[in-house]
């Protein structure tokens, strides 16, 4: 057989679930001769068929030709034992996430490969490091960790451990090119780079839900329309279901030794306690309806705009961010606009926080709180579906309506919060950018991998980092200093890769010199 290009001619796949499947399908795409093995009886030749039958069926679309449907499926063999990896280049491993287990498997291929053949572990969760600790020859093991589902997931993270050769991981990167896929490099730190970047999106929402700020759907409804994220933090965790969410969350926390930026949620402990695990059992943050699994989602309908005779007039603290967008705002919603220093009696209040909640903005600024209506202005209002209003705790009801209907009036959707320091998109944007800065720091990764794989494996609209330049780095490090005073807690205290940058006016995807 000619060599393929790679290096790897002949690949073994330990492990034939979803993901084992997958793996063995892009490996056999790139000229690969697949092995496939499984302890459980079976598993193997029906993965086999599995295979066999998807290529038909891409063929009968027309998506690939017939004489690659037949290469394709003649490049895949059924081991009947384990013995049989011995030809192997490349064994990669995708059974139980349990370091015992997987020990002991690469222990046992140690005695059947040849000294060359590399040896990875798809794992998701578990140290490279520490799965490689019961090898001979750890400087042949690598991580080497897929998405689900492989074919179209197209980001691979390759894993360096400890003692892992350079050129191991040059091998795997070529590869996984070779597959149609786009390899980053991680080096072995809890979660690697996605599910450690993934931190931020849904403990911060938590948090939020947890301090009565807005319900489960609201956060969705205002993350998906101002940010532009394909799902909100609670629609991503039915998704998921939180037996699989929530002890990454816990594990990712306690590798980092309870590190405040990773702090998980007892909203999330609670309801995994009470089997209210998502989509898939028909309950979780939202209600579903029709046959588990695949039961239409039940979601709550919009508030109604009040309906509002008499609007007041509107003052705009001196203070607001970004003022003069406000003002334009304002002036396109035929808001009547006070202009003295001070508003008149019947006035409307609004401010536009930047990290700090509307209560402090009101006190600070010796304002009438009760007239008092925070407007998230951090991003332009061109570029966003949903407003978000911020009440404070002594807001009348009647400033309120009156805001939420004026800036309803052009048909854009709103959302009214209560209190809270950034808002809702400002405190998790943030978030999810000192994270990905702080990996950054730690020299985890590249900042261009990061993005790619954040971008690629969480389908954010952006990678966190260009995140933070479209919003500003001076914005970001705002935000995370007044999160601080609000709270008072160390889960916001700024990044210093992030500092530095913010305080130089540095993009944070510029690329640092090392001369």
């Amino acid at each position: 057989m000619a060599a393929v290009p790679h290096g790897f001619n002949e690949v073994g796949i330990v492990g034939t679930g979803a993901m084992g499947q997958g793996i063995a399908q892009m490996s056999a795409q790139a000229g690969a001769i697949v092995h496939l093995f499984d302890v459980s009886t079976g598993a193997a030749q029906a993965a086999h068929a599995n295979l066999l039958a998807m290529w038909a069926k891409l063929q009968a679309k027309g998506k690939i030709t017939p004489e690659q449907a037949t290469s394709f499926a003649t490049h895949v063999v059924v081991a009947t034992d384990i013995e049989s990896l011995a030809s192997c280049d490349l064994v990669i491993e995708a059974i139980v996430e349990r370091l015992d287990v997987k020990q002991q498997l690469f222990v046992q291929l140690e005695g059947i490969v040849d000294s060359q053949c590399v040896l990875v572990t798809n794992t998701s969760s578990l140290a490279i490091t520490s799965v490689a600790a019961a090898l001979s020859r750890p400087e042949r093991f690598a991580g080497y960790h897929f998405f689900n589902p492989v074919p179209l997931m197209r980001v691979v993270e390759v894993i360096a451990g400890l003692k892992t050769n350079a050129g191991v991981c040059a091998r795997l990167s070529n590869f996984t090119s070779a597959m149609g896929h786009i390899p980053v490099q991680a080096q072995d730190t809890p979660g690697f780079i996605v599910n450690h970047a993934g931190r931020g999106y849904g403990t911060e929402a938590l948090r939020i839900v947890s301090e009565s700020v807005a319900d489960f759907c609201t956060i969705d409804r205002i993350l998906r329309d101002q940010m532009g994220f394909r799902l909100g933090p609670f629609e991503l965790m039915d998704l998921t279901a939180l037996d699989v969410s929530h002890p990454v969350m816990e594990s990712v926390y306690n590798q980092y030794y309870q590190e405040p930026r990773y702090r998980p949620s007892v909203i999330t402990a609670q309801r995994l306690a009470g089997g209210v695990l998502g989509k898939k059992v028909g309950a979780g943050f939202y209600a579903y309806e029709g046959n588990v699994p695949n039961g239409a989602v039940i979601t709550p309908p919009e508030p109604p705009v009040p309906n509002v005779r008499n609007m007041p007039p509107v003052w705009v603290s001196p203070k607001a961010a970004r003022r003069p967008e406000l003002y334009q705002l304002l002036k396109d919603l035929g808001a009547d606009i006070e202009t003295g220093q001070t508003p008149s009696e019947q006035a409307l209040i609004v401010v536009a926080p930047l990290g700090l909640d509307v209560t402090t903005l009101a006190a600070v600024e010796r304002l009438d709180a009760t007239r008092v209506i925070g407007i998230d202005m951090m991003l332009s209002d061109a570029s966003v579906k949903r407003r978000v209003l911020a009440t404070n705790p002594a807001t009348r009801d009647d400033m309120r309506d009156a805001a939420h209907a004026l800036f309803a009036t052009d048909g854009k959707a709103v959302s009214v919060i209560r209190d809270s320091g950034g808002f809702v998109t400002q405190r998790v944007v943030a978030v999810v950018v000192n994270i990905a800065a702080d990996m950054c720091q730690q020299g985890i990764c590249s900042p261009q991998d990061l993005d790619v794989a954040v971008h690629l494996g969480l389908g954010y609209p952006l990678g966190p980092l260009a995140m933070g330049d479209a919003i500003g780095p001076t914005n970001v490090l705002e935000i995370l200093f007044n999160l601080q005073t609000v709270y008072g807690d160390p889960r916001y205290r700024p990044s210093p890769w992030l500092r530095r940058r913010g305080a130089l006016g540095l993009s944070l995807t510029h690329l640092e010199s090392r001369s």
